[in-house]
């Protein structure tokens, strides 16, 4: 599990373990894991130009030990001083190595070093530090522990940041090296391990072990019942490609057996597409909405007096306006969301963390909301991101094959935050082996679904 912490549970982690250390050695530690990173990125060090871009904080100071490391080992070390403030034992470290410390008019580097804002910083970027990214536009930017003017512990932009090719952290990934926007501006993460102890994360992110571990497995002399049978109430006759994908991702192995229910011409293109899919009958989850038009009330009406968990898609969530009767995830994308909660688009985009936890607290279920990195909340505020997927999966229908997805995962067993997050994990896992690097369609993403449980690890 990727776990993504707080500032005061990093800051209290830290504390404790600087009791127990002489001084300065958990910024030393910190140091070398940058300055390797950074040499790593470099490629070599004999020659190569680094600008260190240093503030008042202990990233400045992390950025400045991390440059006296460099500088012994042949690189061209510049450090422009942002703050009078700055760590004066990072500075003095710096010059004793050969690097230099400057006000301005930097060398034109090949990397920079952003330590300009610690973890505790609020806000955007201050007009000097703006002014002095502004001078080495174009050159690639390593950022100490997360990139300077994001929202540390939510994920959100307000005003001018950083926007690093690396971030090297350390002790733990922060919740903006997760959740978007500011995941987005953090490029690749590389976590340094400096010894935290860390209670529990507030945000989590799954990994393929975790994967394997939660994913329903057949076992024994298992009956195709007791593996779950998962019904599916989408599409309509002017939508019936809704009702296809919604039951291709259900049909896709991970539970005994998939009902569909619908118009009759819709449910005929469904049997003939899907031969082993079943009609009418009892089910242990319920998948509702996707092209459902103007019938998706009456729809989740009927799906809900089965007393069964239930996902809630597309054209159903506009009929949800309060507390479902049955544990549920709703799967909403921005917009959706942004209706639901009666604000708008960009708001949600701006702050999906805060807006996701809202709905979920809001609606006392599973909150499913999908984007580059797909959240998935609790309603007591439990976060998981899905990290895995590609910027190909944004096409038509992929939505409708990620609900049909979680609902064979609900039938199958798995809690509804379990079944959303494991779901939603296997759905970009499986649009990336379907891609590999090109374009494709939602289709090929349930096609891949064996695929990519297949490539898991043995649990």
């Amino acid at each position: 599990m990727r776990s993504a912490h707080t500032v005061d549970q990093v800051r209290a982690a830290e504390s404790e373990l600087m009791a127990r250390l002489p001084d300065g050695a958990l910024m030393q530690r910190a140091a070398a894991g940058l300055a390797y990173a950074v040499l790593d990125l470099l490629g070599s060090a004999y020659g190569r130009r680094v600008l260190l871009l240093v503030g008042s904080g202990d990233n400045g100071g992390d950025a400045l030990y991390a440059g006296a490391l460099l500088a012994r080992r042949g690189v061209q070390v510049e450090a422009w001083l942002l703050s009078e403030r700055a760590h004066p034992g990072g500075v003095a470290a710096l010059r004793a190595a050969g690097g230099r410390t400057i006000a301005g008019d930097p060398r034109r580097p090949d990397l920079v070093v952003d330590g300009i804002v610690g973890i505790g910083g609020q806000g955007g970027l201050r007009d000097d530090a703006v002014a002095a990214l502004a001078t080495v536009e174009g050159v690639p930017v390593v950022a100490v522990d997360t990139p300077s003017g994001v929202g540390v512990d939510t994920g959100e932009l307000d005003g001018p940041h950083v926007t690093a090719a690396l971030t090297v952290t350390f002790g733990t990934h922060k919740v903006a090296h997760l959740v978007d926007p500011a995941a987005a501006a953090s490029g690749v993460v590389h976590l340094v391990d400096i010894g935290l102890e860390l209670p529990p994360a507030p945000v989590e992110s799954l990994q393929p072990e975790d994967v394997a571990a939660l994913l329903p497995r057949p076992h024994g002399e298992v009956q195709k019942y007791q593996r779950g049978v998962v019904g599916v109430r989408a599409g309509s006759a002017r939508y019936p490609g809704a009702a296809l994908l919604s039951v291709a991702g259900a049909s896709s192995g991970l539970c005994g057996m998939v009902r569909y229910v619908g118009d009759e011409s819709v449910a005929d293109r469904v049997r003939q597409a899907h031969p082993e899919v079943v009609g009418a009958g009892q089910v242990q989850a319920w998948v509702v909405g996707s092209g459902g038009g103007d019938h998706a009330g009456e729809e989740l009406h009927a799906a809900l007096a089965d007393g069964v968990p239930v996902v809630v898609d597309a054209d159903a969530l506009a009929h949800v306006d309060g507390s479902l009767p049955v544990p549920a995830v709703l799967t909403p994308h921005a917009g959706e969301l942004a209706r639901m909660l009666g604000v708008e688009r960009a708001a949600i985009e701006a702050r999906p963390l805060e807006h996701a936890r809202h709905a979920a607290a809001t609606y006392r279920c599973v909150v499913l909301l999908k984007g580059r990195h797909t959240l998935v909340v609790t309603p007591e505020g439990l976060v998981r991101v899905t990290t895995t997927g590609t910027p190909w999966l944004a096409t038509a229908g992929a939505g409708d094959v990620l609900g049909g997805l979680v609902g064979a995962l609900l039938a199958g067993g798995l809690t509804p935050y379990d079944a959303a997050s494991v779901g939603s994990w296997l759905h970009g896992a499986a649009a990336t082996l379907a891609s590999d690097g090109g374009p494709l369609v939602a289709g090929d993403v349930a096609r891949s679904i064996p695929a990519a449980v297949r490539s898991l690890p043995r649990a």
